[in-house]
């Protein structure tokens, strides 16, 4: 899961549904990828994080929670 990006993207003040859709794929797929079953791509993390929060790092913002606990 990205709980760091979940944020990111209340914060924006969008839903799963609605950046799915700015980023031209199905909400399951986002929801896929966001809960770490299938990977996001380099062109939709770009997009996700031009759409969020622009001035993150794509690093810090996609990373997982298992990560972050492990650092």
């Amino acid at each position: 899961m990205h709980s760091v990006l979940r944020v990111a993207i209340k914060r924006a003040g969008l839903t799963i549904a609605k950046l799915a859709s700015e980023i031209g794929i199905s909400e399951k797929t986002l929801r896929n990828k966001h809960d770490g079953i299938t990977d996001f791509t380099w062109p939709e993390a770009q997009a996700i994080r031009d759409i969020v929060s622009p001035k993150s790092e794509i690093e810090d913002l996609f990373i997982t929670d298992d990560e972050a606990v492990t650092g």
